[in-house]
């Protein structure tokens, strides 16, 4: 059974608050890559050691998606979350004071250990405080949050930093932090979950990793979601520049379309699906959309920066539909488990990042620069998600059923 906040507006409070949570954990996530030469340089790196340096958020972050979930299963919102706000306003404050790349380090990987809490927190709190008829929308809309943290954020800190400098800037961004710590101290102390009564702490990883269903329904977010890992987060500029004659300010423009989109297609797919209360066939026709929308940005003749950042953002904006499959995962399974579904999930698709943007990589160097091949990857995965997700079974266990639905 749900367990919700007794009084309306806290439970909005506490949701604006996760959401937030989650914007900054998608700010300071990219941060590094908004000065890179800067802090390169400051450090005294190759170009090589300061990706291994920001990689280290993600080492961190992807791995410890399974002690999230069973941390917040066990130990519910407030024990977990606003120490994780903390941990990463004190990681991103520590990256920019310090003059010892150890330290400097140590404030990425504690910036990705309380970022880890982020994404699969915001989806436990909407979980536990609505009704199962929200879900959907609500997760699509602390999805919209990140990706609007990311096109607007990037921008923003961008000139700050070009008129400030990246130290300050960064400095500036864990203040933030420490100010949405007081914020989530406020209005998540007061949120009470269902912690886990199951007696032994890896229990529900009983639960996930026997589940065929659970691991498919992983695989087709992991590849629904490989655009955003892979060409809006890597390797999309490149691509325009070098097929689409476009320059890097056009390119990184069309690119940037991507996040829009997905900002509105989380949101425009969890109200539709919300409305029609079925999830699978919706991320099959979007997932086909958006290999489509893909192809043709990827493989159309067009030089507009226009018609390519058009293309682009539809992709995006199907590409939504991903969000989706959160809901079709934790559906199938009792509440107090739900915590460490969503977190596998999120899991395998951030995880997949490792896999797919080494080997578009490797696929470019084999073929000499050209992406022709390389690029493909991109509408393929889509289209096996699309496939994949025909063979999952669509179904609701009673603690995600509301008594409305129950008695329609």
């Amino acid at each position: 059974m749900h367990s919700t906040i007794k009084k309306p507006s806290l439970r909005w409070l506490a949701f604006t608050c996760v959401c937030l949570f989650f914007l900054f954990e998608f700010v300071v996530r990219i941060e590094p890559s908004l000065a890179a030469s800067d802090i390169a340089h400051f450090l005294g790196l190759s170009n090589t050691e300061f990706g291994v340096l920001a990689s280290l958020f993600f080492w961190v972050y992807a791995p410890m998606q399974l002690v999230v979930g069973l941390a917040l299963d066990r130990f519910g919102v407030r024990r977990t979350l606003v120490p994780a706000v903390l941990l990463c306003a004190l990681g991103a404050a520590l990256f920019a004071a310090s003059n010892q790349l150890a330290l400097t380090a140590v404030g990425r990987l504690l910036t990705g250990f309380g970022a880890s809490f982020a994404f699969v927190g915001a989806l436990y709190v909407v979980n536990h405080q609505f009704a199962p008829e929200r879900f959907a929308v609500l997760s699509g809309i602390v999805n919209a949050m990140g990706m609007l943290g990311a096109a607007v954020g990037a921008v923003a800190l961008s000139g700050l930093i070009e008129v400030n400098g990246w130290r300050p800037v960064f400095l500036l961004t864990g203040a933030a932090g420490a100010g949405l710590f007081v914020l989530a101290f406020l209005f998540l102390h007061g949120v009470r979950t269902n912690e886990s009564r199951n007696s032994h702490l890896l229990a529900p990883l009983r639960t996930v990793f026997s589940s065929r269903r659970i691991w498919l329904i992983a695989v087709v977010g992991s590849l629904f979601y490989m655009p955003v890992n892979v060409f809006a987060g890597l390797w999309g500029q490149q691509e325009m520049i070098k097929d689409h004659t476009l320059s890097p300010v056009q390119a990184e423009t069309a690119v940037s379309m991507i996040y829009w989109g997905m900002a509105a297609g989380s949101v425009l797919s969890g109200i539709v699906s919300d409305w029609l209360g079925h999830r699978k066939w919706l991320v099959v026709v979007t997932a086909l959309l958006a290999a489509l929308a893909y192809s043709l940005a990827i493989y159309g003749p067009t030089t507009s920066v226009l018609q390519s950042a058009a293309l682009l953002f539809m992709g995006g904006l199907f590409g939504g539909g991903q969000m989706l499959t959160f809901a079709m995962a934790k559906e199938g399974e009792p509440t107090e488990v739900s915590g460490s579904v969503i977190a596998f999930v999120n899991m395998v698709g951030i995880g997949s990042a490792l896999i797919f943007q080494p080997l578009l990589g490797y696929l470019v160097d084999l073929e000499h620069g050209s992406f022709a091949i390389a690029a493909s990857t991109i509408p393929l995965c889509l289209l096996a998600s699309a496939l994949l997700a025909l063979l999952v079974r669509e179904q609701r266990h009673p603690d995600h059923i509301s008594a409305t639905q129950a008695t329609t």
